[in-house]
């Protein structure tokens, strides 16, 4: 099974944590998540899908998991 990965670059180098629109949904991103892409710009993000509530069934809601500080060089994750 492939694990899709989102950098920096693909989300548009946001700079504040938020709720940000994307091209398969609702995207969450945390002052960790930005935190960790200041400090290493080419990380790669494990894209995780979350069960939206009934109210929010409109679009599907992801977040970033595991991260890769150097996802060119070993398939090895770090967790946060």
């Amino acid at each position: 099974m492939a694990v899709d990965k989102v950098t920096w670059d693909r989300v548009g180098r946001v700079t504040e944590p938020g709720r940000y629109m994307y091209t398969f949904g609702w995207l969450t991103i945390t002052a960790d998540d930005i935190a960790i892409w200041k400090q290493y710009p080419d990380a790669a993000f494990a894209l995780l899908a979350q069960h939206p509530l009934p109210e929010q069934a409109i679009g599907q809601e992801f977040h970033l998991g595991a991260f890769d500080i150097a996802p060119d060089a070993s398939p090895s994750f770090a967790t946060h």
